[in-house]
Parts: C-alpha cells; sequence; structure tokens
C-alpha cells in the first residue's frame, strides 16, 4: 500500500468518511478545472479526482491535472473512463475493473492494456472494483454495462463481495453523473455490510441530507461532481457537505 493509498484510510479513520471532489476536464477548460478544485480543497475536500466518461483524456487532461497539482495539497486521483485517462501529473489511479460490464475490454483487456504505461509513469496504482448502479448514465453506456437494480441490494452486495475476494481494497459503486438522485440507503447500507475494504458512493448526490444518509447507511467516502459543477460557491458547498459527513 502506497502513500495516497495509506492517506485514504488515515482520513477516514480520523474523521469517519472522506469527501471526493470530481473535476471532468471534458467539461470545462484546465483554467476553471484549477479554480473549481482549489476552491473545493478550500472547503475541505479530501481527494481532488479527476476523469470523465467522454474526452477526458490528452492535452487536455495532462494541462488541467498539471495545473491544479501546482495550486492543490489534496491527492489527485485519476477517475478513468478508458485506457488514455492517464497522465504522470497524477499522485494515483483507481486501476479498476468494472466488474458488472457486459464486454471484457472493461474487466481485463483495459487493465492489462494499461498496466506497463502506468508503471512506466509511477502512478501509485489502487486496486479498485467499479460497479454501476441504475440509471448508469454516460459511464453505463461506454461501458456497456449491465446496471444493477436500485431496488435488489442483495445483487450490489454480492458484487461488492465479489470485487474484495478478487483483490480489491476499494468498491465503488457509482449511479452515473446526473443521476436523479442517490441510490436507495439500503443498497448502500448492503454493500458497506458484506465487505471490509473500503466503499466510496457516487452518483445522483445533490443535497447535503442525502451525503449524510449515505455515510450513515456505511460508505466510507462521497464523490461528487455535477452538484458542485453547478454552483458559483463551490469552497462553501463542498464546507456543508464536509462537515454532514465527518465525525
Amino acid at each position: 500500500m502506497e502513500k495516497t493509498e495509506k492517506r485514504i484510510n488515515q482520513k477516514i479513520e480520523e474523521d469517519g468518511a472522506i469527501l471526493l471532489s470530481l473535476i471532468d476536464p471534458a467539461d470545462q477548460t484546465p483554467e476553471k478545472g484549477t479554480k473549481m478544485a482549489v476552491e473545493a480543497e478550500e472547503g475541505g475536500a479530501d481527494i481532488i479526482l479527476v476523469g470523465g466518461s467522454i474526452g477526458a483524456q490528452g492535452q487536455r487532461l495532462d494541462k488541467t491535472v498539471k495545473m491544479i497539482k501546482e495550486e492543490v495539497e489534496a491527492p489527485i486521483v485519476l477517475f478513468p473512463g478508458g485506457t488514455g485517462t492517464l497522465t504522470p501529473y497524477a499522485d494515483a489511479i483507481y486501476f479498476m475493473q468494472m466488474l458488472n460490464s457486459r464486454n471484457a475490454y472493461w474487466t481485463s483487456t483495459a487493465q492489462i492494456s494499461t498496466a506497463p504505461v502506468i508503471e512506466e509513469m509511477g502512478i501509485e496504482a489502487i486496486p479498485t472494483t467499479y460497479l454501476v448502479l441504475e440509471p448508469g448514465g454516460a459511464v453505463g453506456w461506454v461501458g456497456d454495462a449491465n446496471p444493477i437494480p436500485k431496488d435488489k441490494p442483495y445483487i450490489a452486495a454480492s458484487a461488492a463481495l465479489a470485487g474484495e475476494k478478487l483483490g480489491s481494497r476499494l468498491i465503488v459503486t457509482d449511479s452515473g453523473s446526473g443521476a436523479p438522485s442517490p441510490a436507495p440507503a439500503k443498497l448502500v447500507k448492503a454493500v458497506a455490510d458484506a465487505i471490509d475494504v473500503k466503499y466510496f458512493y457516487g452518483g445522483g448526490i445533490k443535497t447535503v441530507d442525502q451525503a449524510r444518509k449515505i455515510v450513515k447507511a456505511g460508505a466510507d467516502g462521497i464523490q461528487i461532481g455535477t452538484a458542485f459543477e453547478e454552483t458559483g460557491e463551490i469552497g462553501k458547498k463542498v464546507s456543508k457537505f464536509v462537515k454532514a459527513i465527518k465525525k
């Protein structure tokens, strides 16, 4: 276990949960993305996630992450939407398999293709199982997912447990960017109760109360992107979410 993962675990131990602020390079210029990251960190975000399903790669990704790195102290973790979401300027990457994809590319081929590149770049890899929940959004479409029904917590729990037994040290469930609402607390609790590794939830969280319920149900961290992008006061909004989910 390397330093970014250790820092994540330590923050969870100290605060009960962490907040990860997602920046999608495809949605704004590197300058605006950097401003958002700075404001998120000032508000108390523990991790700056960078990635997206479509368009978050190449020079735009490099420039965004490099600029953010120069302005924030928080670790920058890549949230890959494909084999192109790689840059040496990041601290770490979710080295993940979309376990409920119908396409073997997302469960094995992408990992085989990128492992040597990640090694060469010297990016810390965090073994991650990624599970797409209904409705799935763009990531579900791109990843050819078989979305886990929100009213079937036992399926989500079984999938998460499988990910842990395959060696993942982090489970991420995601309803997709822009989901109308988060998954039910019952599903989050089922996943949390089934595993012993860290568990993050993303997708559909728009209010402080929703964030609080997700963490109370057992999530160790929440990933928020769209809800912060839609406001001009990111720092203030992040601060409210941070206060709601921590001890």
